[in-house]
């Protein structure tokens, strides 16, 4: 950045690409490093043994356990706060407050540009402390698979161990719920007997509705006249 204005400056870091951004997260080595490499800082990278130099957990060297681009701040084991509700979470901090004791050098990529311009000598300690590391990494792996299958075996004994206890207890609910059944078909005799016996009635005959029928005069014929 060419500009002297802070205002520009800042723009340019926050607009800047990640690959650009991965290099601003970087820290200064310790005095041993610092000769041996012949380099003031270097990127931090998961891995890197690291030290606190400020804040409330100024001391404090553990490894770098992950590592935020965009926020551009590193997580650390055994760094926590706790938040309102009580839960735990990893407290952020921020590169410049931090010191490099250890570099990782598990990565090859990595090797080759801390090697550039050293000696031979330097060379062949950088690749036999990097063979010891890959060694520990490789140990710490089969243990942590070890522990995962023991806990997946675990899991799948557990149940077994519970469906026993279960099942006793069905045998055992199954009579109360046959003895219920008892007392409740005795009962019901004694209820007959107490009711008085109701005479059912008949119904009603229908009332005959009946129709008079109307009466006519009859007409007299012109002859039935004459012989009156």
């Amino acid at each position: 950045m060419t500009s002297i204005r802070p205002g520009k400056q800042r723009k340019a870091m926050f607009n800047a690409p990640l690959h650009q951004q991965r290099k601003v997260v970087a820290a200064h080595m310790d005095e041993n490093l610092l000769l041996k490499y012949d380099k003031r800082s270097v990127p931090v990278i998961k891995g890197d043994t690291v030290k606190v130099m400020r804040g409330s957990f100024k001391g404090h060297e553990d490894k770098v356990v992950r590592i935020n681009v965009k926020k551009r701040h590193l997580e650390i084991e055994g760094l926590t706060m706790s938040k309102a509700d009580g839960n735990k979470i990893a407290k952020p901090v921020h590169p410049s407050n931090v010191m490099i004791t250890k570099l990782n050098l598990t990565d090859k990529w990595r090797r080759k540009k801390l090697e550039g311009g050293l000696s031979e000598e330097v060379k062949k300690e950088i690749e036999k402390e990097a063979e010891e590391q890959i060694k520990e990494v490789e140990e710490e792996e089969k243990t942590r698979m070890l522990e995962e299958e023991e806990a997946a075996k675990g899991e799948i004994d557990e149940p077994e161990k519970t469906e026993e206890p279960i099942e006793e207890k069905k045998e055992e609910e199954k009579p109360k719920t046959e003895i219920k059944k008892k007392t409740t078909t005795k009962a019901k005799p004694k209820k007959e007997e107490t009711k008085p016996k109701t005479e059912k009635k008949k119904p009603a005959a229908k009332k005959q509705t009946t129709t008079k029928k109307k009466t006519t005069p009859k007409k007299t014929t012109k002859k039935e006249g004459k012989n009156k």
